[in-house]
């Protein structure tokens, strides 16, 4: 079955240059770097003035490390089936994208009643704090990420994600991939500094 493909929807490449969207979406990740670089600097000289109480990560944010690190590879195979015109594959990878970034967002969830069971409170210990403040703020970061997959999918039934439109999925994939190197990062980084 031949499937007619929009271009009339088709994104503009610009010439000698990085194209406007991909460098808004760069500076975005550019502050969103900025903003955990201050959380985990913060997180350091806190430390250092000592009054910090040591507690288990939850066991949900270590296997969130590995749903992250899955998610990842379904949205590379999505780039791939794009860039090969595989338009089915492209929705099911798309969808295995989104179907795991939310069981990604489960776990966040049952990791935070988790703390909880142990009496780690938001409003407790400022070690305890750092972590609930983290660990949301990146979960926002997650949220709009699914939101973004969400878009690519409603664009990929419309015919206008295909190996000559590759734009919307190109900025989804960077964003998706950003988000799971940071998670992988202040998942170390606070089993590393408890």
């Amino acid at each position: 079955m031949i499937q007619t493909m929009n271009t009339s929807n088709i994104e503009p490449e610009t010439e000698g240059g990085i194209h406007p969207k991909k460098f808004l979406l760069w500076l975005l990740i550019v502050a969103s770097v900025m903003l955990f670089a201050a959380f985990t600097s913060a997180y350091i000289v806190r430390r250092g003035e000592g009054n910090w109480l040591l507690f288990e990560l939850p066991k949900m944010f270590g296997y969130n490390t590995v749903i992250v690190l899955l998610s990842s590879f379904f949205m590379q195979l999505s780039v791939y089936f794009a860039k090969k015109d595989e338009l089915s594959k492209l929705k099911i990878s798309l969808y295995a994208t989104l179907v795991t970034g939310i069981i990604f967002s489960i776990f966040q969830y049952l990791g935070w009643k988790e703390l909880i069971a142990n009496n780690v409170y938001l409003a407790g210990n400022p070690s305890e704090s750092f972590v609930y403040v983290i660990s949301a703020v990146h979960l926002v970061h997650i949220l709009i990420g699914l939101v973004f997959i969400g878009v690519v999918i409603i664009k990929a039934y419309l015919y206008r994600v295909h190996k000559t439109n590759l734009l919307s999925i190109q900025l989804c994939t960077t964003y998706w991939h950003f988000v799971g190197a940071l998670w992988i990062y202040l998942y170390f980084f606070l089993l590393l500094n408890r």
